[in-house]
């Protein structure tokens, strides 16, 4: 059983603000610190960011403007604590605690992957996918009913009618989908609005990427400070989430569907 919801979900919204303002905090900085809340909903957004990076709320309206549309926006920069600063200085150094799973993802859990970007395609609105087994339950708004039904005539499509989804009907918040973007690999962390020192992006990343080459199950633990995880420099487990990220083309990109 899963559920994908698409890029227009209200989450999905707040995550993909999130993951753009931390692409941009990249083309400042090679290896900036920032960590990003999003809130969204009703005409209104609310932006929190802790970070090493010089950015401006007239950048940050600009993204949400993008993605979004024009919203009441209120946006809070702070720095870094500086303690968390000096943990990385000179080194690049685990920047949580956590506890970290990756798992191969299924066919069932691809498919629905599938299904739900197929539709997306079409009809680029607010939408959520579940299927169990044989069992489809479509939900996408602006679209009539009987449209997708054609398409998929065993399917439970919109059980309670026709919809307008978004987030003027709804509220998103970051990192809120995480069963969406990790499948079975969810653990505590969450995978948007950070950079890739910190463990919830990279370890994540590096143990989804693991366990789809080696199609078993992947459990890593680690500190804040730490140099190695599985027994390589956390340096080089940085990097292979980073090579990751920039072939699918950035954190924005990452945040539209997760990892799968």
């Amino acid at each position: 059983m899963i559920e994908k919801v698409n890029p227009s979900h209200p989450d999905k919204i707040a995550d993909r603000i999130a993951g753009a303002i931390v692409d941009l905090a990249y083309t400042k900085e090679e290896n900036p610190k920032i960590a990003v809340e999003v809130l969204i909903g009703h005409g209104k957004c609310y932006v929190m960011i802790e970070t090493t990076v010089t950015l401006t709320k007239k950048e940050i309206t600009k993204i949400i403007e993008r993605i979004a549309g024009k919203l009441k926006c209120e946006i809070t920069l702070e720095k870094q604590d500086v303690h968390l600063s000096n943990n990385q200085k000179g080194k690049i150094r685990c920047g949580d605690n956590g506890i970290f799973k990756g798992m191969p993802i299924t066919a069932e859990q691809k498919k629905l992957s599938d299904i739900a970007r197929n539709i997306y395609q079409e009809y680029p609105f607010d939408g959520k996918y579940i299927l169990d087994n044989d069992k489809l339950i479509i939900c996408q708004s602006n679209v009539y009913t009987q449209f997708l039904k054609v398409k998929y005539p065993n399917a439970i499509v919109n059980p309670l009618g026709d919809w307008t989804g978004g987030p003027d009907v709804d509220t998103g918040a970051t990192n809120r989908k995480l069963g969406s973007d990790m499948a079975d690999g969810v653990t505590g962390g969450g995978l948007h609005g950070k950079d890739l020192s910190k463990a919830d992006v990279s370890v994540n990343i590096y143990a989804f990427l693991r366990a789809q080459r080696l199609k078993e199950p992947m459990q890593f633990s680690c500190a804040i400070g730490d140099d190695t995880i599985d027994g390589i420099p956390y340096e080089d487990i940085v990097n292979i989430a980073k090579e990751y990220i920039d072939s699918i083309g950035g954190f924005e990109k990452l945040a539209e569907w997760g990892l799968f």
